[in-house]
Order: structure tokens, then C-alpha cells, then sequence
């Protein structure tokens, strides 16, 4: 069996976003980081980094927080960006504070605008973002529309016929799926990410998205019970259903 890499105490706290290494330093050497039980003394100590670190380390008290790599899976409110440079509000923000001094840092999985809401994936694991968002992939993503107007009934075929092209893009999109669920409304499946993607498709076909939401991607459902705004890591289990 592989021994689990081990990181310096101080550099792996300060890593985590507790401080910097002197004032992670400070902490050790008042006796309020414990390991199995035992308070540790020397910033310098090396110490195994395994997923299960939080059931081990603690922190005056408290569970440290997991190490990298680190995905969570969050239910977007309306009205916050996906971006750190954005103006307004980010989803960065509904995170623990010291969550943004984390190294590496992490980032959304692709973006939902501020008019959208649902199902996002925020990691700080590169290649899982780049597996996920690679069109090579093929990962499904599921949106609810809500429409300005009623369907005319041929958007179904426009989608699915992957010639459609949206304006200034020289290569039309891949098939798509459409499930009209009402008379303004429908699920629209892409394996695409481009800029706006549903929202130019329903104008491409006259109409106007007035709300929207990612429920799915991949095989990956937004639980139920994750209210906007809320957030989870993600499990081995949820990782496996992506990718289904």
C-alpha cells in the first residue's frame, strides 16, 4: 500500500487559508492544532494529507478543512456572477471567507449568469474541470426555460439537427435535445458551454428566455434538499454519476 503524501504543517494550513505560515505558526505553537488526539507543537512537522483529514485535525476545536483536491457542488442563487472579477456578488462569497485564500485557488466549472440559477460544480482540481467542461467529453447539461413566448413546436428539430448556427460563431452547434414541458417552457439538453449557448439558441428561434436553471450535469441531479445558495462536497458517488 502507498504511503499518502505528506506536506509541512505550516505550508499545509496556510494552504487551507488560515493564515500565513507565521500566523499558522502561532496557532501550532499554542497547542490548538490537534492530530489523533494530540495537540502538535512544531510548524515544521510533516504530517500525511489523506481526504479523511478533517475526521483527524482540528483546529481549536473545530475540523480542519478538507485539502485539495476539493469539489463542491452548489445550488446558484439568482443575482451573484461566477466570476471573481465581475462586479456584484460572487458565489466565492458563499463560501467560508478563508475559502478564498485557499492554494490552489478554486473556480467554477464553467458559469451560470446572473440570471441563472441551479446546479454548479466549484473545484481546484484542473484536470476534473477540464474532463467536465472538454467538449470531447460529451457531458449533458440539463436547463428549465421559462419563455416570453409560446413554442412554435419546430424548435425541437432546428436543435436536435446540429446546424444551427448562432450569430458571429462560424461552426454551428453540436445536436441538442428539447423537451417542451409547457407551452413557455422547456428542458433544453447541450453538450456545449459556449457564451449565452441557450439562451442565443431561443433567440435564434425568436423567442426570450425569462428564467432558467440547471438542474443536471452529466448524471449528476441537483438534490432536492439543497436550498439556493447551499453547498456540499462533492462524493465519490456524485464524481461517478458526472461521468455516467
Amino acid at each position: 500500500m502507498s504511503r499518502p503524501p505528506m506536506a509541512r504543517l505550516d505550508r499545509l494550513l496556510a494552504n487551507l487559508g488560515y493564515g500565513s505560515r507565521r500566523e499558522v505558526a502561532g496557532l501550532v505553537r499554542a497547542g490548538r492544532v490537534v492530530l489523533d488526539g494530540k495537540p502538535l507543537t512544531d510548524p515544521g512537522a510533516k504530517v500525511p494529507v489523506t481526504a479523511d483529514l478533517p475526521l483527524k485535525m482540528s483546529i481549536s476545536g473545530v475540523p480542519v478543512d478538507p485539502p485539495a483536491p476539493l469539489t463542491l457542488i452548489m445550488n446558484k442563487p439568482l443575482g451573484v456572477v461566477c466570476s471573481h472579477k465581475e462586479p456584484g456578488r460572487s458565489v466565492y462569497e458563499l463560501l467560508p471567507h478563508r475559502w478564498r485564500a485557499r492554494m490552489p485557488g478554486l473556480s467554477t466549472v464553467g458559469r451560470l449568469d446572473k440570471d441563472t440559477s441551479g446546479l454548479l460544480l466549484i473545484t481546484d482540481d484542473g484536470p476534473f474541470l477540464h474532463r467536465v467542461i472538454s467538449p470531447r467529453s460529451h457531458v449533458a447539461k440539463r436547463y428549465r426555460a421559462e419563455l416570453e413566448r409560446p413554442l412554435s413546436g419546430e424548435e425541437g428539430a432546428l436543435y436536435a439537427s446540429g446546424t444551427l448556427m448562432l450569430e458571429g460563431e462560424n461552426d454551428p452547434l453540436a445536436p441538442a435535445e428539447l423537451i417542451q414541458t409547457g407551452e413557455r417552457s422547456a428542458d433544453l439538453v447541450i453538450t456545449e458551454g459556449r457564451y449565452h449557448q441557450v439562451r442565443r439558441m431561443f433567440a435564434a428561434a425568436g423567442n426570450h428566455v425569462v428564467g432558467l436553471h440547471r438542474d443536471r450535469i452529466g448524471g449528476l441531479v441537483l438534490p432536492e434538499g439543497l436550498e439556493p445558495g447551499g453547498w456540499r462536497i462533492l462524493t465519490e458517488a456524485d464524481h461517478a454519476a458526472i461521468f455516467a
